[in-house]
């Protein structure tokens, strides 16, 4: 309760401070249909010349999709601008401000920063998702709905860890921000199914940046082909994945020096 409470706040003054330029919400709609329709033009070009593509059909491709841009609503609303803006607090020695406050800091710093206009990817993703849905059928079922679900907060869970270790680097090196790009380029590549890709490329975005398991394993649960070890091992990976997050936050705050030190 106290999470939500904070998060509300920090909602409402991210919308206060966003709708005073409402011509960015506009802009932002315009750039998420722009995006989405790229997105579904290019899978609409490949399946014109093929039924599957990495044994996914047409359907289960719109689901992934769905997915990828629901992930990509809530790293962008959320996640992403709120730890960047910790990174150039800690630059500026401003953390301090957050370290002083009657709440977890790390709690504060992930939820800092709300850009409210990314809600429309969110939207988008979860319409994709509905019209997948509405094509799959009877194939979705409680099993397979129950699998999406824990799959998608696993999924969630690793890559806000992810994002938190990055971003704590900078405890100890000045500019990171290329690393961060590195996480979005490859993000851009869960677009499609990971078992599309050559070896080592399928191990790099399943272990070392593990966006696979964010968009990839959720879609393969409502298509009826996660199985349960996948389900399991995105479970476990997503636990030690926060445990370790919050391990290596408190070593990089021992290494924060402050603006008064």
């Amino acid at each position: 309760m106290r999470f939500l409470r904070l998060f509300l706040v920090f909602t409402r003054l991210g919308a206060l401070s966003d709708l005073a330029y409402r011509a960015n919400f506009w802009f932002q709609v315009f750039e998420s249909l722009l995006n989405l329709g790229a997105a579904l033009a290019l899978v609409a070009l490949v399946f014109s010349q093929t039924d599957q593509v990495a044994g996914w059909r047409l359907e289960e491709m719109a689901a992934l999709l769905g997915v990828y841009f629901l992930v990509l609503g809530v790293l962008s609303m959320v996640i992403a601008p709120s730890l960047t803006r910790f990174m150039e607090d800690v630059q500026l020695g401003n953390l301090d401000l957050m370290l002083t406050k009657p709440a977890d800091a790390q709690l504060l710093v992930s939820i800092q920063e709300v850009r409210i206009w990314k809600v429309v990817d969110v939207v988008l993703g979860l319409g994709l998702l509905g019209f997948s849905l509405a094509r799959l059928g009877t194939q979705v079922g409680a099993a397979e709905a129950g699998g999406f679900g824990l799959a998608l907060l696993a999924g969630a869970a690793i890559v806000y860890s992810l994002w938190l270790v990055l971003t704590t680097l900078c405890f100890w090196f000045i500019r990171i921000e290329n690393i961060v790009m590195i996480f979005w380029s490859l993000y851009w590549a869960a677009r499609w199914p990971v078992g599309m890709y050559p070896g080592w490329l399928r191990w790099t975005l399943t272990l070392v940046v593990p966006v696979a398991f964010a968009v990839t394993v959720p879609a393969e649960a409502l298509s009826g082909r996660l199985g349960p070890a996948t389900l399991v091992g995105a479970l476990a990976l997503a636990v030690f994945a926060l445990a370790f997050s919050r391990w290596f936050w408190r070593v990089g705050l021992r290494h924060y020096s402050g603006a008064s030190a």
